[in-house]
C-alpha cells in the first residue's frame, strides 16, 4: 500500500508487536538489524519535500502508520485499508508485554538524559521482568558515540528503541546500522521517551481516533509546533490525496 508516495505496512498493533519479536529473535547476528520507522503526515510532507529524507524512509524494512489521518486515508483513497493505527506510544506496551514473557532485551538510546531516565524508570515501575540492558541520551557526537556504538554492539540488546526524532533516527539509522550487528531490530521512536517519561501527554483517545492528535500536541505546545503544522499540514494533505492507491 501506498500513502502520500511511502510504502506502508497493512498490520494492526499486536500483529506489529509480534512481527518485532519474531524479526528479533529470528535476526542473525552480523547481520545488519532490522529497521522499523513509522509515518504520519508530518513524515509524508517532509518525504514529499526531501527526495533524502523519502530514501530514508524507503529503505526500512517496515513502516507503520503512526498517524490516524493516514488509517482514514486509506479507506478513502486505497483499495487496502489500514485496519488500526499504530502509534509507537501504544506499540511500545504491546512489545513491552511480549518480551517481557519472552525474555527478548531492550535498548532505550534517545531524548534528553533526565526524560531518558524517567523513561526507563517508569518502564521498570510498569514490566519488572522486562530486561533493559541499557540506556543513554540521545546527545552524543565524536568519541562518545563512536564507543556508545561499540557498546551497545557488546550488549546485543533484541531491540533498540531510537529516540532522535525525524530525521535524526533515520539518519542514525544508514550512518551507523552496520556498526550495530549483534542488534535484532532497531525501531525510530520519535518522542517516545518523553510520553513513557511523563513529559508529554496523550490526547483523548477521541481526539486520537479523530485524527486530531497533532492539533492537541499544538495546543500543548504551541510555539514549538505551530509553524510546524501549518507549514506541514497542506503538503501532507495534498501528498495523501495525490500519491495514495
Amino acid at each position: 500500500m501506498q500513502i502520500g508516495g511511502l510504502p506502508i505496512t497493512v498490520i494492526d498493533r499486536q500483529s506489529a508487536a509480534r512481527l518485532m519479536i519474531a524479526a528479533a529473535r529470528g535476526h542473525r547476528q552480523g547481520s545488519r538489524p532490522y529497521y522499523f520507522t513509522s509515518a504520519n503526515g508530518e513524515v509524508i510532507a517532509q518525504a514529499r519535500a526531501n527526495l533524502e529524507i523519502a530514501a530514508l524512509f524507503r529503505d526500512a524494512d517496515q513502516i507503520f502508520a503512526d498517524g490516524q489521518p493516514l488509517v482514514l486515508a486509506s479507506r478513502l483513497l486505497c483499495s487496502t485499508q489500514l485496519p488500526e493505527r499504530v502509534a509507537t506510544t501504544d506499540l511500545f506496551h504491546d512489545v513491552a508485554e511480549l518480551a517481557e514473557q519472552k525474555g527478548v532485551t531492550f535498548y532505550l538510546l534517545g531524548s534528553t538524559e533526565a526524560e531518558n531516565g524517567k523513561a526507563l524508570a517508569a518502564i521498570k515501575r510498569r514490566y519488572p521482568g522486562l530486561r533493559v540492558v541499557g540506556h543513554c541520551h540521545g546527545y552524543l557526537a565524536g568519541e562518545a558515540l563512536e564507543a556508545k556504538l561499540d557498546e551497545i554492539n557488546a550488549l546485543a540488546p533484541d531491540i533498540l528503541w531510537l529516540g532522535l526524532g525525524v530525521p535524526r533516527e533515520q539518519i542514525f539509522v544508514r550512518d551507523f546500522a552496520t556498526r550495530l550487528a549483534n542488534v535484532g531490530v532497531i525501531k525510530t521512536s520519535g518522542g517516545l521517551f518523553d510520553h513513557l517519561g511523563g513529559k508529554v501527554r496523550r490526547a483523548p483517545l477521541w481526539v486520537q481516533k479523530a485524527g486530531f492528535e497533532w492539533l492537541w500536541r499544538m495546543l500543548m505546545e504551541p510555539r514549538r509546533l505551530f509553524w510546524r503544522y501549518v507549514t506541514t499540514n497542506p503538503r501532507a494533505l495534498y501528498a495523501i490525496l495525490r500519491y495514495s492507491r
